[in-house]
């Protein structure tokens, strides 16, 4: 990035920044030491407002993740890094600090120097910074000790406007008592430390909603200023989770402090289409701020193996961008949602057009037939869809299904459409549209005209309807069955 893109950056942030805190004035003796930029002492409120609509980025190094970031710092790639995740819109950045790592209950001078260090990079890009605390850690007896340790790492920024917000431990199980008892201590002590500071828990995706609940109830005395949801679930469904999320803590709000889905345990275009959908689906739910985990796909042993995922390949694949730097497509879903707001189905890959690995659509009932993208027999472009030789199961009809990225909500028109044509076709060819509840339940089906037997043009099969009571979601199903001939599909659509 250029020096002159460094300094619009720059002077974006510290316009945010006045705006929500006052105006320009000269530095605390905390951001005289740590080097922030010299802007009023941020408020409570001030800052709680930005988090609500922050462009969060989740990051560690491709090659360093979790404590291994601390422990192998590298300013040069940390500034590389940063760079890019602002060039895709974002303007804060969640890190997580370890104790283990950082020296506990007193933090290393190194170390304290490593986190100086990265805030000045994240600001060098406009970027605030969010810190987590607590991670890999359940001292929870130690309550004195921590509060120690907590404030050696935040004195420097209560009062610094570029950390915006402090997340007391990541994943935080409220079954745990003795965590549930920890936390009501801390609370108040990080309080007294930095009383502007906002300060939130998360849940994994597992815990969801009902945790969150159960944090709020626990939490009467010692409320959190927002609670942070991390969603990994079914994203086809996934307005109605966050507003279960929504419901469970109101009034207070929420962000998605962590969402995404792992490439290589799908593909990079289902995993462009889930981030789609949550962020099209927080924005009808009124959430500001979806974070992505995580910019980067992390190499071989860069997840140090004391991290129960280390062994997962799965969780290796989760990056906006390659391990070798390159982005995937769901860097550009993460753009498009930071610059313009706007989420369109072409992630879908409706004409199939797009390259194996941005595959989006996937078999039902594959064992009487699979749909595959061909040549030659295009209606637009230069592929389609091909069925030929199928039958059925007493489960159904074989097809090929999507699901939208404009989440469902009872009541709303849908309409979609493709394009079919034949040769020597038998049985059935149809699209339908498949509705289905909150909890994944199948509630009904709506099926379009079906294609004539034998030898035809590009017919348009099309489904108009209303999402029937109930509905959280719907597939989009190509299907067809019982087929000794062939048929190809072409030209979808969804509205």
């Amino acid at each position: 990035m250029s020096i002159r893109r460094r300094s619009i950056l720059l002077t974006s942030s510290l316009v945010v920044s006045s705006m929500l805190m006052g105006t320009i004035g000269t530095a605390s003796p905390a951001q005289a030491a740590t080097g922030a930029t010299t802007a009023a002492a941020p408020t409570l409120a001030g800052r709680l407002a930005t988090v609500k609509i922050a462009k969060t980025i989740n990051y560690y190094p491709s090659d360093a993740g979790w404590s291994a970031m601390w422990m192998n710092f590298n300013p040069v790639a940390t500034d590389a890094d940063l760079a890019k995740a602002a060039s895709l819109g974002a303007n804060n950045v969640r890190i997580i600090v370890f104790p283990d790592a950082f020296g506990y209950p007193t933090p290393k001078a190194d170390y304290l120097e490593k986190l100086r260090k990265f805030v000045s990079i994240a600001d060098s890009y406009g970027l605030t910074v969010k810190l987590t605390l607590f991670d890999w850690w359940e001292g929870y007896s130690e309550v004195a000790k921590s509060v120690a340790w907590a404030k050696a790492i935040l004195d420097p920024y209560k009062d610094d406007p570029r950390v915006i917000a402090v997340e007391l431990k990541n994943e935080f199980q409220p079954d745990d008592t003795a965590a549930v008892a920890w936390v009501k201590q801390i609370i108040p002590a990080v309080r007294a430390i930095a009383p502007a500071m906002p300060l939130t828990l998360s849940v994994d995706g597992g815990t969801g909603a009902g945790g969150m609940a159960k944090i709020k109830a626990a939490l009467t005395g010692s409320p959190l200023d927002y609670y942070d949801f991390h969603f990994y679930g079914n994203s086809e469904r996934s307005l109605a989770e966050i507003r279960k999320a929504q419901a469970a803590v109101s009034p207070s709000p929420i962000v998605i402090g962590e969402t995404g889905l792992s490439s290589g345990a799908t593909s990079e275009g289902e995993q462009a289409a889930y981030l789609a959908r949550v962020y099209r689906a927080a924005a009808e739910a009124g959430v500001g701020s979806v974070a992505p985990w995580t910019l980067n796909d992390f190499s071989n042993g860069a997840i140090p193996a004391q991290s129960n995922v280390s062994t997962i390949p799965g969780q290796y694949t989760f990056g906006l961008y390659r391990a070798d730097g390159t982005a995937k497509l769901a860097a550009s879903v993460v753009r498009t949602a930071w610059t313009t707001g706007t989420m369109p189905n072409t992630y879908l890959n409706l004409g199939f057009e797009a390259p194996a690995n941005e595959l989006v659509w996937k078999a039902n009932q594959p064992e009487a037939g699979v749909g595959t993208v061909v040549t030659g027999m295009a209606r637009t472009g230069t592929y389609s869809l091909k069925f030929a030789g199928t039958s059925r199961t007493t489960a159904g009809l074989p097809s090929m299904r999507t699901a939208p990225i404009t989440p469902v909500q009872a009541g709303y028109k849908w309409r979609a459409e493709a394009y079919a044509r034949g040769f020597n076709a038998t049985g059935i060819t149809e699209i339908s549209l498949s509705w289905f509840d909150a909890n994944g339940k199948w509630i009904s089906e709506s099926t379009s005209n079906r294609l004539p037997v034998g030898n035809t043009t590009w017919t348009k099969l099309l489904v108009d309807t209303v999402a029937p009571a109930g509905a959280a979601s719907v597939q989009l199903h190509l299907k067809s069955a019982d087929n000794s001939g062939i048929v190809y599909f072409d030209d979808v659509a969804m509205s």
